[in-house]
C-alpha cells in the first residue's frame, strides 16, 4: 500500500497505447502510487499530465507524439530502438525513453515489470531521473543506453527473446518430423529449453553449451541434418548456419 503523501509526489503519468504493454503498464503505476490517466487510444492525449508515455509501434510514435502536443511538459516512449528524436513533434521541454527489456503478453500484471532490466534514456537531467525512478519504483533494474547504442541493444534483445520464440517454432517443425503435436513437443521441451536458458543465464555460454557439436560428435550432427533435410527442407539453411555458430562457440573448427 502507498500513503497519499508518497502518492502526491508521483509526478500525474498519462499512458497512450492499448496493445500488449500499455494496460500492463498503467496497472504497474497504479499498483506502485502513480496517479494514472489510460491507457488512451492511439491518437489521443490524456489532459492534466505531468509526463505522458507512449506505448505504440515505433513507427507510430512520431504521429503520436504529435497527438499528444502540448499535453504534457515530459513525453516518453517505451521504444528500445527508436532515437528520443522521434518525440519532438510532442513540443515538450524535455523527451525520455523507457524500454522494459520484457516481454508481455496476456492479462496485464504489475508483477511482469519486477526484476526486468530497464533501458532508460533522457534528453534533460530531469528527463532520465524520471525514467529511472519509474523503473525503479515498478521493480525493474536501469540502464542507461545512449542513441548511437540503441540498434544493437535492440538487435540483442530481439535475438534473446523473438529470435528465441522463432527458433523454438522451428523445433516444433521438427518434432513433427517424429511424429509429434505442436502441443505435445512445447510440453515437452519447454523443461530443456527453460534448463537450457537458466544455463546460460548463470553459467555464461561457453559452460552452458551441451551436445552433440559440442561434445565433437560430427557423426550425430551428420545424422541430425540428414533427418532436417528429409523433414523439414526449408529448415537446412538455419541447422546449417547454428551448428556453424555453435562450432565457434565450443572452439572447434569445420572438420575437414
Amino acid at each position: 500500500m502507498h500513503s497519499t503523501e508518497e502518492t502526491l509526489t508521483r509526478p500525474r503519468l498519462g499512458v497512450v497505447g492499448a496493445g500488449r504493454l500499455g494496460p500492463a503498464l498503467a496497472a504497474a503505476l497504479a499498483a506502485a502510487g502513480y496517479p494514472v490517466r489510460g491507457p488512451a487510444g492511439r491518437g489521443q492525449g490524456p489532459p492534466g499530465c505531468e509526463a505522458i508515455v507512449l506505448c505504440v509501434p515505433d513507427a507510430e510514435i512520431p504521429a503520436a507524439a504529435a497527438a499528444v502536443a502540448g499535453a504534457a511538459p515530459l513525453v516518453g516512449h517505451t521504444s528500445g530502438a527508436t532515437p528520443l528524436a522521434a518525440l519532438e513533434p510532442a513540443g515538450a521541454a524535455a523527451a525520455f525513453g523507457l524500454h522494459p527489456l520484457q516481454s508481455f503478453g496476456g492479462e496485464p500484471s504489475p508483477e511482469a515489470f519486477r526484476g526486468a532490466g530497464c533501458a532508460v534514456a533522457g534528453s534533460t537531467p530531469a528527463a532520465i531521473a524520471l525514467a529511472r525512478r519509474i523503473a525503479e519504483d515498478l521493480g525493474m533494474r536501469p540502464f542507461a543506453i545512449d542513441e548511437a547504442g540503441r540498434g544493437a541493444y535492440h538487435a540483442a534483445a530481439s535475438m534473446a527473446s523473438n529470435f528465441l520464440v522463432t527458433l523454438e517454432a522451428a523445433a516444433e517443425r521438427l518434432a513433427a518430423g517424429a511424429g509429434l503435436e505442436p502441443g505435445e513437443a512445447r510440453e515437452l521441451l519447454a523443461p530443456l529449453v527453460l534448463r537450457s536458458a537458466r544455463n546460460w543465464a548463470e553459467l555464461g555460454p561457453e559452460r552452458a553449451l551441451t551436445g552433440p557439436v559440442a561434445r565433437g560428435d560430427e557423426g550425430t550432427v551428420a545424422a541430425q541434418r540428414a533427418a532436417v533435410e528429409d523433414r523439414a527442407p526449408e529448415l537446412l539453411a538455419l541447422f546449417d548456419e547454428l551448428v556453424e555458430r555453435t562450432r565457434e562457440l565450443a572452439g572447434r573448427g569445420v572438420p575437414a
